[in-house]
């Protein structure tokens, strides 16, 4: 069975309402009810929806956590002060996150002091110290 969507076009819904205006006039403004047109913008029978704002929470932090966690990924947290803090993230709350270190004791770190977080395989190769000591007297002869 072959069924066709009946669709109205922009053109029949004007048409429609130009008839529904026309008819209003010829009855002297007056509809059924024997009171004036109300003023103002009509309605239209079809509603516009009002733009939705954007969601405030996307979940990409969640979701970033959760994978880094899962793949016990090394991650490297720059705090406000500089310091960087090494380790897993073993879990994370609304305003905390719960680090595993290895070399050194677990540590809760509240998310307001950590300025920005990365990757420690991302970290860029560490600068070597060389220090400098004093040249072996050398024996030219």
């Amino acid at each position: 069975m072959n069924r066709k969507l009946i669709r109205t076009t922009l053109a029949d819904v004007k048409a429609r309402r130009e008839i529904a205006h026309q008819r209003d006039q010829a009855n002297g403004g007056m509809q059924r009810s024997g009171m004036p047109p109300p003023r103002g913008p009509q309605p239209s029978s079809i509603q516009v929806r009002k733009r939705q704002p954007p969601p405030t929470e996307t979940h990409a932090e969640i979701y970033y956590y959760k994978k880094q966690i899962d793949a016990h990924t090394s991650m490297v947290l720059v705090l406000d002060d500089g310091e960087e803090v090494e380790g897993t993230i073993e879990w994370y709350d609304r305003g905390a996150l719960k680090i595993n270190r290895r070399s050194a004791p677990n540590l809760l770190v509240l998310k307001r002091h950590i300025k920005y977080i990365y990757k420690a395989e991302e970290r860029g190769p560490q600068p070597v110290r060389v220090e400098e000591t004093e040249p072996e007297a050398a024996d030219f002869n």
